[in-house]
């Protein structure tokens, strides 16, 4: 063993109190996600999903990795679990193949450097949900945020992928998501009820958005225009995920969901 790998530690959770999650809001690396947040998120102002937009190979490959994670998935499908409106056993399945394929599907994206799989493998294996609880929440869309956040430090994403980021990578993986939701019918992680839209996601409604500003004729009130929502959820994804709010509030467990 080198000396190098002898003083590699495994990533671990730091974040353990008040005092240390100050501390990170303080930090540079905290600035840093938030200007990558907001860089992504003025790539796409006024950009519809349906708009061409040009992919590198970069972004091809952490597309196909996503579909390979939906198709683990198909290949493990709930079981019976009538008893529990939430949390069904079979995603610790689909958790584990994730996690043991995690290193193959990285494999398949270019540029990654074989020291860094180890650590930037944690938020990728983060980002599906939480294996004990059987949950989701906002704090692991930003796991597959930081995921996205170190491709890029470590130059496999480049600036110039910025909105395909969002209106290609990112939004597949809300469509992955949400068919994990559906499948599994995971528990919401810190849902905020009546006071948050959506009881998992938070970053679709900030890109969403954005894709929204200054549009001559959608409004907010359009949200409670079924016809709106219809005819423009392909296009944009705050009324995407609006659409999908209500086929879950008004169909509870009769909604089917295509991978």
């Amino acid at each position: 063993m080198s000396s190098s790998e002898s003083k590699y530690r495994p990533p671990t959770k730091e974040i353990l109190s008040k005092e240390q999650l100050e501390q990170f809001q303080a930090s540079e690396t905290h600035a840093a996600i938030i200007a990558y947040i907001q860089r992504l998120n003025e790539s796409v102002v006024g950009v519809r999903l349906t708009d061409p937009c040009d992919e590198s190979e970069a972004v091809k490959a952490i597309i196909g990795v996503l579909d390979s994670v939906a198709h683990l998935a198909t290949e493990t499908p709930p079981v019976d679990n009538a008893g529990s409106r939430f949390g069904n056993p079979a995603f610790r399945d689909f958790y584990d193949k994730v996690k043991a394929s995690s290193k193959e599907l990285h494999s398949r994206i270019a540029g990654i450097p074989e020291d860094s799989v180890q650590e930037i493998s944690l938020y990728f294996e983060e980002s599906w949900g939480n294996r004990t609880r059987i949950d989701y929440g906002s704090g692991m869309e930003l796991n597959f945020l930081c995921w996205l956040y170190c491709l890029e430090r470590l130059g496999v994403l480049r600036p110039e992928d910025d909105r395909a980021v969002v209106v290609r990578i990112f939004w597949r993986y809300i469509g992955v998501m949400r068919v994990l939701q559906s499948t599994y019918w995971l528990e919401p992680a810190g849902s905020h009820g009546v006071w948050g839209l959506d009881d998992y996601h938070f970053l679709p409604f900030l890109f969403g958005s954005a894709q929204l500003r200054g549009h001559r004729h959608l409004r907010p009130k359009s949200i409670h225009d079924n016809e709106i929502l219809e005819e423009f959820s392909k296009d944009y994804m705050y009324l995407a995920c609006i659409q999908f709010i209500n086929s879950i509030k008004t169909a509870h467990g009769t909604k089917s969901t295509r991978v």
